[in-house]
């Protein structure tokens, strides 16, 4: 199966911003500035926590996930995949969670622990608990969870959306892809896929190791019932597909970025950059489908 998520040395190369450092506990492998706290599973994880100053505790708010790559940390990650001025106008929660260390790299973990999986990560059981966290404390829209991630948090969104699909409304994947592991996902659930055809790391046409952008586009397709036949836009270098008319009235959409790269992209799609059109996605949809 394709677990290996762990393993790749080209991985390392490319995405790792831990670098060792004689100063640092040996599992350490990033550093965060301003980070939340919390034990799961007997082991301290962290998360950027955002809480827009449009937040004032009357009404119940959605809340957004937003999962680093490979290698990275939360509070870099949330200046590269800037949703804060989104938070800000929708009034909405955002958490950058931090993936915990592996190797001396920092990782996620989208399937459940045992069998052939490299990691023991409990990273669907951190999710939900750091879920039951900020409910304590904020108004969550409890209907209105959404999961997005880049690369390897692109994993790990899908991942949610597999295991813990009672807590999670929609999802999206910029250059990432899905595991082979799928779980009982319990409800319609709309996926937004960006990839770029040019990307080295996790090619958009799959290989040995990875699924393909339309692979993993064709299991939310099929599991969906959406139409199999798209509906297709451009502008510049990207293609917009819409898979929709399906279960719950949910989506599948995806972006194609010709001669896109391994990046958060910076291209727009009609004046929408990629926080933009993730976040104007996902915001579409409730755990019931199309709101």
């Amino acid at each position: 199966m394709k677990k290996s998520i762990l393993l790749f040395t080209f991985l390392l190369t490319i995405l790792s911003s831990c670098e060792k450092d004689d100063n640092k506990n040996p599992e350490e492998c990033y550093s965060n500035n301003n980070a939340q706290s919390i034990v799961n599973d007997g082991i301290n994880r962290e998360y950027v926590l955002y809480i827009p100053n449009s937040y004032d505790g009357k009404s119940s708010v959605p809340l957004m996930l937003n999962f680093h790559g490979f290698g990275g940390s939360a509070s870099d990650y949330m200046q590269e995949a800037d949703m804060r001025s989104l938070a800000e106008a929708d009034t909405f929660i955002l958490i950058y969670p931090q993936g915990s260390c592996l190797d001396g790299s920092s990782h996620w973990n989208p399937c459940p622990t045992g069998g052939d999986n490299k990691s023991t990560a409990d990273d669907l059981g951190f999710v939900e608990s750091m879920i039951s966290e900020i409910s304590s404390q904020y108004n969550l829209d409890m209907e209105r969870i959404y999961a997005a991630g880049y690369s390897n948090g692109g994993m790990m969104a899908y991942g949610l959306a597999n295991y813990k699909s009672d807590l999670i409304a929609a999802v999206a994947s910029v250059s990432g892809t899905m595991l082979d592991c799928t779980g009982p996902t319990n409800h319609p659930m709309p996926v937004v896929h960006l990839h770029g055809t040019s990307d080295g790391v996790l090619p958009y046409n799959g290989n040995n190791d990875w699924n393909s952008a339309q692979s993993t586009l064709d299991h939310w397709i099929n599991f969906n019932n959406t139409v199999l036949t798209p509906t297709i836009t451009s502008e510049n270098n990207i293609e917009r597909y819409v898979y929709d008319q399906g279960d719950s009235s949910v989506s599948v959409e995806h972006y194609k970025f010709i001669g896109g790269e391994h990046v958060w992209f910076s291209a727009t799609y009609q004046g929408q950059s990629t926080s933009e059109l993730v976040w104007n996605f996902v915001s579409r949809y409730d755990i019931n489908g199309l709101r």
